[in-house]
């Protein structure tokens, strides 16, 4: 709707799409508090795929950070884009086409957010995953004429594109051992094992890479090219919150396999380290909050990875303090870069007494972040302790480390904007920026004065994912010297010492820094990237240098492939013969007739000679189907063999006698190079055509139904119904095709440009 009313006044893009984000958020929400609901439909029967929607309480939660925070970010960028617009260059267009652009790609991403989370089919998941990554790649590079977006738009398309592959892959492994791709039927079906690692595995790295976790990681801060509200939706609320979603979403069957937790804790405190160490080291606001996104939702695969019920309620309560603090701290970095033109910390400073609204409403949004007491981010921290505890002292030390690095970092960037010395003039920023900003501060006060309904969706959520009973998980205040408030206490004690010892510690989380700039993972993803862009050139040279080497561009790589997997395929029993009667031996004359014109083919040297020997070796293919009881077909590829024939020797009579002569000669080096190639093809042809005929897959094919089918579309035989009925409608386009190329052809020759 917001690319329609755009087209027709693009002034209505922006309001348009706040006003159906706002609408699909009261939807969600009066669905979800309504009881839910379904759909499953089959939209692909033959292929076992159905349209399986589900409102469960892990897609409320998702549906409602999609379309709650979308809304927010609408209204931001009401206000935001026509000033973004006005500092970039856009190729010379209106800044309302990239408006409507922009809205439009931002309303698809929500979209396609929301069928991910009610997703519960592992190919319809797959769908809507490839299609948050398609907006996503839009959007990082929006502003299509700087080289930086466009690199760091290919690069997130690269690498969660590449590793949603593996979803697909898993998915498959899955639906060959069980015959059905919906996950709670998998969840019910699968048992430890082998299989449920190996696909559970892959399916968990295409999660682990949409969040960025290590060692995927480096692709998000480059995507900070992307303008301040792409930045906090892809952040919050969309695309790296889809990678959690998935771990999720599957996370029935990964806790199945010790093996798969023990990897999501290992991912998960990896994350954590890499994330809070880079922030701590950052200049730029939002590579500083892009790299505390990787570290705060290694939080989230880490309580996956320790697993139990205060794992999957934590994860899901941690996923909604994360999604409302780090989008209203991605739009105040953007609200203080529009107020001062700078992005960089050591610029600014000083400006809470200039710009009060913001400074209170991002300081609210820091200290849920930092799970302040009155705030959701306590009650994050409170689960995220029991998770620990639940699994032994030495991970809650674990989380403790994480926790106190999160205060530092939020501390930081809330302290460098706000506090200090006043660097920087600031304008006045407007009331439309302000105000999203103050109301997910106000969500982050109401859900830590008032936990419950946050609670209950994050119970629901976590019911979703957990095999077992979650009711009892209820967060709420103890005054009392439990481990969870004793940590709490810790965290804030120990994170004002690393706060206040800076100078000591600096120096190391920056060579830190260096040390992954100069062998870290993007490194290796630039030389990969580099390496494929060779290969690439070299393998176009060898392809357009004549018309030869662009078919065998194609056809080796595809007979390796071919002979790869025939040699990896088990052949015992596959070969047969079969038994000669007094009638075969007409069919086999003509196949042997055949096979002797095909070989003359190879020797003949004039071209006229070669194209009659050529043409019998089609004729005596047309006896074969006589034989074989077929008479209209064969009459076809008569017809067929003598147009060929006669056009092939038409356009002989065109060319020049020195250039066939010529053509003739060949180097007998090339000669026996090709004969080479045409024996070890004809070998492999031959065993897998003998290996398909032996032995039939299954004698359940689409030719059992067209046989079936033939009466009812009045035909004869099968293969005349097929050309008429069945891909009539391919036939037609077909002829249209020719039709249109005579008419071109038509139409130059009668203005004389053709010869």
């Amino acid at each position: 709707m917001a690319a329609l009313s755009g087209l027709a006044r693009p002034a209505l893009a922006a309001p348009t799409a706040a006003l159906f984000a706002g609408l699909a958020a009261l939807a969600t929400l009066f669905g979800w508090y309504s009881g839910g609901g379904s759909v499953d439909v089959a939209w692909a029967p033959a292929l076992d795929l159905r349209f399986s929607l589900e409102l469960d309480g892990l897609a409320a939660l998702y549906s409602l950070l999609a379309t709650g925070i979308g809304f927010a970010v609408f209204v931001y960028s009401w206000r935001y884009l026509p000033l973004h617009l006005e500092h970039e260059s856009h190729a010379g267009k209106p800044e309302h086409e990239h408006g409507v652009r922009f809205f439009a790609f931002m309303a698809l991403f929500m979209g396609s957010m929301v069928g991910l989370a009610m997703a519960q089919d592992l190919i319809l998941v797959f769908l809507f995953w490839d299609l948050t990554a398609i907006a996503s790649y839009f959007l990082i590079g929006f502003d299509r004429h700087k080289e930086d977006s466009r690199a760091s738009a290919l690069m997130a398309l690269v690498v969660t594109g590449s590793t949603a592959v593996l979803l697909l892959v898993g998915a498959l492994m899955l639906y060959g051992a069980h015959g059905t791709f919906s996950i709670p039927e998998l969840a019910r079906l699968t048992e430890p094992g082998p299989l449920l690692t190996v696909a559970g595995g892959l399916i968990a790295i295409a999660g682990l890479a949409k969040s960025a976790q290590v060692p995927f990681q480096f692709w998000l801060p480059r995507a900070m090219a992307a303008p301040t509200p792409v930045s906090a939706y892809l952040h919050s609320a969309a695309m790296v919150a889809a990678g959690v979603l998935l771990i999720g979403r599957v996370y029935p069957l990964l806790q199945k396999s010790e093996t798969l937790l023990t990897a999501l804790m290992v991912v998960g405190l990896l994350s954590i380290a890499v994330g809070g160490i880079l922030a701590l080291t950052r200049d730029v606001l939002k590579q500083l909050l892009a790299y505390s996104t990787i570290s705060q939702y290694g939080y989230v695969v880490f309580m996956y990875g320790l697993g139990g019920k205060y794992g999957a309620v934590g994860a899901a309560l941690y996923v909604i303090a994360h999604a409302l603090a780090k989008s209203a701290l991605f739009l105040t970095a953007g609200a203080a870069s529009e107020a001062t033109g700078e992005t960089r910390l050591s610029r600014l400073g000083g400006l809470a007494p200039r710009m009060p609204a913001l400074a209170v409403g991002s300081g609210v949004a820091a200290a849920g972040l930092a799970a302040f007491p009155f705030t959701i981010g306590f009650f994050k921290d409170e689960l995220f302790y029991g998770a620990a505890f639940e699994r032994g002292a030495p991970f809650a030390f674990l989380a403790l480390a994480a926790t106190i690095l999160t205060l530092a970092y939020t501390w930081r960037f809330w302290s460098g904007v706000f506090l200090g010395p006043y660097r920087t003039a600031a304008e006045p920023v407007s009331g439309m920026m302000t105000g999203p900003i103050l109301g997910l501060g106000a969500l982050t006060i109401l859900g830590g004065v008032l936990v419950g309904p946050f609670a209950d969706l994050a119970r629901a959520a976590g019911a979703a994912s957990y095999l077992g009973a979650v009711k009892s998980v209820e967060p709420a205040y103890h005054l009392d010297a439990r481990p969870e408030n004793l940590l709490a206490l810790a965290t804030f004690a120990l994170g004002a010492l690393l706060i206040l010892t800076r100078p000591y510690w600096q120096g190391a989380a920056s060579l830190f820094a260096r040390a992954g700039e100069v062998a870290g993972p993007e490194r290796a993803y630039n030389a990969s990237v580099d390496g494929l862009n060779r290969l690439s050139t070299v393998m176009h040279n060898i392809e357009v240098r004549d018309m030869r080497s662009r078919v065998a561009a194609i056809l080796l790589p595809a007979g390796v492939l071919v002979g790869i997997g025939f040699l990896a395929t088990v052949q015992g029993g596959t070969y047969r013969f079969g038994s000669i009667d007094a009638q075969d031996w007409p069919l086999l004359f003509a196949l042997v007739a055949a096979s002797l014109a095909t070989i003359a083919t190879a020797f003949a040297r004039k071209h006229v000679t070669i194209a009659l020997v050529l043409s019998s070796s089609g004729f005596s293919v047309a006896v074969a189907f006589a034989f074989f009881g077929a008479p209209d077909v064969a009459l076809v590829a008569v017809l067929v063999e003598t147009i060929v024939t006669l056009v092939l020797l038409g356009m002989l009579r065109l060319i020049p006698r020195k250039t066939l002569e010529s053509g003739a000669r060949i180097p007998i080096k090339a000669v026996r190079r090709k004969a080479f190639v045409a024996v070890v093809a004809g070998c492999f042809a031959m065993a897998i055509s003998w290996s398909t005929l032996s032995q039939p897959s299954s004698p359940r094919s689409v030719a059992q139904r067209h046989i079936a089918l033939t009466p009812d579309a009045h035909g004869k035989d099968v293969v005349t119904v097929i050309l008429a009925d069945f891909r009539g409608l391919d036939t037609m386009g077909e002829i249209s095709v020719v039709a249109l190329v005579l008419l071109g052809v038509a139409t130059l020759l009668a203005r004389g440009r053709l010869p």
